[in-house]
């Protein structure tokens, strides 16, 4: 543009040209200086060069020109304008990192980076070659500023695990999609481990050629086991009988014999009698009791176990994969099985028979940030109350003590015995949905209030 000024004064005076404001760095002025007699005219021309990048804010952006006389220095002038910028758009989408490994998943992350100068909104969505992989990306759709960056959160998994074998790769896209322009695309590799080893397979393969070959050999060439228990029996029986030529009047009186009594199965020798305590005889003592089976080992006290839902498989979890926070909300989300998320939880006694019929009360305790489940506030808590974080207590003074109590189905409602021994639920009926928050709410067998406490080992 040309700035047109006039020298109204009376002497000849040399006009310096400054731009000021945000624009300045992209403003030229030609010339610099202007020499001008007093009652003259002249132009200087101003050119704008806004960069390709998102310093260029698209709209209208001010502009002004500083105008000092060397003459008059004290009479500066400062004529404004507005410049209006064009929009452009640019994103560019990076993996970090580019190739993953897992048996079971895969967890890259996608950055998407605005290099325009408008606000962009896009989806990602993702796609591979035979349809090997399913996608769980969080969040689904973005809004990113100018010169910001947004990361998404991918899972990849599996549709079937390599049980034996060799690693294989699975190549995928992931695809930022923006309305009116061709979606960019980003390229990466997930790479499947096998479950186990192709080598413990053929050890494995190898283990039961030989157990099958024995168990052949062992029945072709089985040794004859005899019992000599009766033929001894007999013999002593020959020895104690009287003799044929004794006599009724010879022998002691003695009460009639009582009638014959069927003879039991003969047993071998190597199997002990049992005594059941009725028999007498002079040298009868008291019988031998069969050993009792131990007890089965207690629910809790538990430690590294997941608590996945009965009716919707996920497993209870804190937002994000790191730490949670004093207060913060306790969901639900697809069971990892390891430690790398924050689904891991001890079951930490502190009543032994505190609760009803005698039930052991345990706190929960997350692994990761040492943080127990909570109700909020302190004392009994109403249904649909939601379950966060606080610092562990450990004591009915506040409500975050809790009972198991087992169903028909094995699976256990976990009770919090300050509110009414009302139930740990997931918000909504039949489970929600992933990240659903767990809540408190009226036991029942009809919703999704029973539990599976699965022990797991930490990697």
């Amino acid at each position: 543009m040309r700035l047109r000024v006039r020298n109204t004064g009376d002497v000849v005076d040399e006009y310096r040209f400054e731009p000021v404001g945000d624009v300045a760095p992209w403003t030229t002025v030609e010339p610099q200086t202007l020499r001008l007699y007093p009652g003259t005219t002249g132009t200087v021309e101003l050119t704008f060069a806004p960069p390709r990048t998102s310093d260029a804010v698209a709209g209208p952006n001010p502009y002004a020109v500083r105008i000092t006389p060397t003459e008059h220095p004290e009479a500066v002038t400062v004529p404004e304008g507005n410049l209006t910028v064009t929009p452009f758009t640019e994103v560019r989408a990076e993996l970090v990192p580019p190739t993953v490994k897992g048996r079971f998943r895969g967890r890259p992350r996608l950055a998407v980076d605005n290099l325009g100068n408008t606000k962009v909104t896009a989806s990602v969505s993702g796609s591979d070659t035979g349809d090997h992989l399913s996608y769980e990306i969080r969040p689904g759709n973005v809004q990113i500023e100018p010169g910001r960056a947004a990361f998404v959160e991918t899972t990849l998994k599996p549709r079937q695990v390599i049980w034996f074998g060799s690693k294989e790769e699975r190549p995928f896209t992931l695809a930022v999609r923006r309305s009116g322009v061709d979606p960019t695309e980003v390229e990466g590799t997930y790479v499947q481990r096998g479950f186990l080893p192709r080598w413990l397979a053929t050890f494995f393969g190898f283990a039961l050629a030989l157990s099958i070959a024995f168990v052949m050999i062992w029945i072709a060439y089985k040794p004859q086991v005899r019992s000599s228990a009766t033929e001894q029996v007999e013999q002593a029986g020959a020895a104690l009988a009287p003799s044929p030529s004794a006599s009724a009047e010879t022998l002691p009186s003695a009460p009639a014999a009582p009638p014959e009594q069927p003879v039991a199965p003969e047993q071998p020798a190597t199997e002990e009698p049992k005594n059941d305590g009725g028999g007498g005889g002079g040298g009868g003592g008291g019988g031998g009791e069969s050993e009792k089976p131990a007890p089965p080992k207690p629910v809790v006290p538990a430690q590294n176990v997941l608590l996945r839902n009965a009716t919707t498989g996920m497993c209870a979890e804190l937002p994000g994969r790191e730490q949670g926070e004093v207060n913060g909300p306790v969901q639900q989300a697809v069971c990892d099985d390891t430690d790398g998320d924050n689904q891991i939880w001890d079951l930490e006694v502190k009543d032994e028979k505190g609760g009803p019929g005698g039930a052991a009360l345990f706190q929960i305790r997350n692994v990761k940030d040492k943080l127990c489940m909570d109700l909020g506030e302190f004392g009994a808590r109403p249904i649909t109350t939601p379950v966060s974080e606080f610092h562990c207590d450990g004591t009915l003074a506040d409500n975050q003590l809790w009972w198991i109590d087992k169903q028909p189905s094995g699976d256990y409602w976990i009770r919090n015995v300050v509110s009414d021994n009302k139930c740990l639920d997931v918000s909504n009926a039949d489970g929600g949905g992933l990240f659903a928050r767990l809540t408190l709410y009226n036991c029942t067998n009809t919703d999704d209030q029973e539990w599976k406490i699965v022990p797991v080992e930490k990697e």
